[in-house]
């Protein structure tokens, strides 16, 4: 009897013990889903406790500087590792500034994950008009940015050295095939990178198509986007400086004013230019061998709204929107063609116009002096925050920025229809169209162009004509309404 009664404790402390280890075991899962939940969430709204108009004021005050808690004093736990084979590794050259090179990380990093490759941090365009030095960790968190994202893919910061030697002596470079699907890179890439081990993009713009894309993908592009790339922490804590002065003076407006040198030499756009300026333009086009296009009629290219609208016009336009004279414009651009003389009817109209050299000090911004990527990088900082922005051109900026800023909750964007503004503002500026008609008429086109929900406008064949992914990345945003969480 002695036995039998050992035996059944026995039995008893074996069966507590099992059921002990599997309830651990059920804790930890709990715990680390509940980890990569929060991770899945975009970082302006996981703040805020979640999607709603509410929450995303609360992300936005986090921008600003606001602390939000105890919570944000434990780092967050580091999502589990995906395990897969790599079919081996893709280097990255980008190109263009700072929101085409963003818009392409985005994209890389979603066909490496497709291809099953190990990703190199991507290097920056050191070569364009800018000439920036800048590397991917002067603008971008790296450690953030890699941790955040291995539960799809590895990335690691270089090759191994038994491959950056063999890649100095010969590497495998190749631009993709612009606006490519998934089964382009499939059966075309994916055997270059089993064969050569290592393949080089050496351009990295527009290479993914806007639609037709699996939804893992479009959902991967998101999250890359809106919560692995983080600024870095010097670029952060004085854009949340910025941004907490402008909010002090109460609500502001960010008007992207495209009128920097570069962009009006690529689009060869010289309304309001002088003979010299035109010529100073041309000279630059011609000098730049990968801006393809070398004969443009400026006021052709105008009339077709293909052109950034001139400070003087911006001026005329804001006033027939609605925005009085006491509006807090902050001006995100590099430096305007033609410097205070194109800014003095602006000026003159909205005294108050500010520009981030004017609200932090030479000493903050001497760091960034000399590095257009790290400068813009502030501006798109300030851009998302404000409460509404303004593109006078829908350039890699102002598209990024507005597909942001509907990730927000739909934050107001203006998206001006320059075609039309040409058209008014001509018949305004001949004396055709009176005062209030102008204004009218405006106000009447934009009605629909707030950033308001809206489906993507797909052409089959024409992706250069379609709406862009970044500008509205609809497959990310939940019912048009409120948000999804990337996972």
């Amino acid at each position: 009897m002695v036995a039998v009664g050992g035996g059944g404790r026995r039995r008893r402390a074996w069966r507590w013990a099992m059921r002990a280890a599997a309830s651990a075991v059920l804790w930890t899962a709990v715990v680390q889903l509940a980890s990569i939940a929060g991770l899945f969430r975009p970082r302006v709204l996981a703040d805020c406790g979640g999607g709603g108009v509410g929450g995303a004021a609360a992300g936005l005050a986090a921008l600003a500087g606001e602390d939000s808690g105890a919570a944000r004093l434990s780092p967050p736990a580091l999502v589990p590792k995906r395990i897969y084979k790599s079919n081996g590794y893709l280097r990255v050259t980008c190109n263009g500034g700072l929101n085409q090179m963003r818009a392409g990380i985005c994209d890389m990093v979603t066909i490496a994950r497709h291809l099953n490759l190990t990703l190199v941090v991507p290097e920056l365009d050191k070569r364009s008009f800018w000439a920036d030095p800048s590397d991917f960790g002067d603008i971008f968190d790296v450690d953030h940015f890699i941790n955040s994202l291995r539960d799809e893919l590895m990335i690691v910061k270089e090759l191994p050295l038994k491959l950056q030697l063999r890649t100095k002596k010969r590497l495998y470079s190749m631009p993709p095939v612009s606006w490519s699907n998934e089964t382009y890179y499939l059966k075309r890439i994916l055997p270059l990178a089993r064969k050569h081990k290592v393949i080089h993009f050496d351009k990295s713009d527009a290479r993914l198509a806007n639609n037709g894309l699996p939804i893992q993908l479009q959902m991967l592009r998101c999250r890359v986007n809106f919560e692995a790339l983080r600024f870095t922490p010097q670029i952060e804590a004085l854009g949340r400086k910025l941004i907490s002065t402008l909010q002090r003076s109460g609500q502001f407006v960010v008007l992207h004013l495209r009128y920097e040198m570069d962009m009006l030499s690529f689009s060869g756009c010289t309304h309001g230019c002088s003979s010299k300026e035109t010529e100073e333009l041309t000279r630059m086009r011609y000098a730049y061998p990968w801006w393809k296009e070398k004969e443009i009629d400026s006021e052709v290219k105008r009339l077709q709204g293909l052109c950034p609208l001139t400070p003087e016009e911006i001026t005329l336009v804001l006033k027939a929107l609605g925005f009085t004279k006491d509006t807090l414009i902050y001006i995100a651009s590099g430096e305007i063609y033609g410097g205070e003389r194109r800014l003095a009817a602006l000026k003159a109209a909205y005294p108050k116009l500010v520009r981030k050299e004017k609200i932090l000090s030479p000493d903050e911004l001497r760091p960034f002096q000399n590095h257009s990527t790290q400068m813009a990088a502030l501006d798109y900082m300030v851009s998302l925050a404000s409460d509404i922005f303004i593109p006078s051109y829908d350039g890699n900026m102002a598209r990024v920025v507005e597909g942001h800023r509907r990730y927000t909750d739909f934050r107001k964007t203006i998206v001006l229809d320059r075609k039309k503004l040409v058209e008014l503002l001509d018949l305004f500026q001949g004396g055709t169209l009176s005062w209030d008609g102008f204004s009218d008429a405006v106000k009447d086109a934009h009605k629909s162009r707030m950033g308001q929900p809206t489906q993507r406008k797909i052409i089959p064949g024409q992706p250069k004509e379609e709406d862009y992914f970044y500008a509205n990345p609809q497959e990310c945003l939940g019912s048009y309404g409120g948000l999804r969480d990337v996972s």
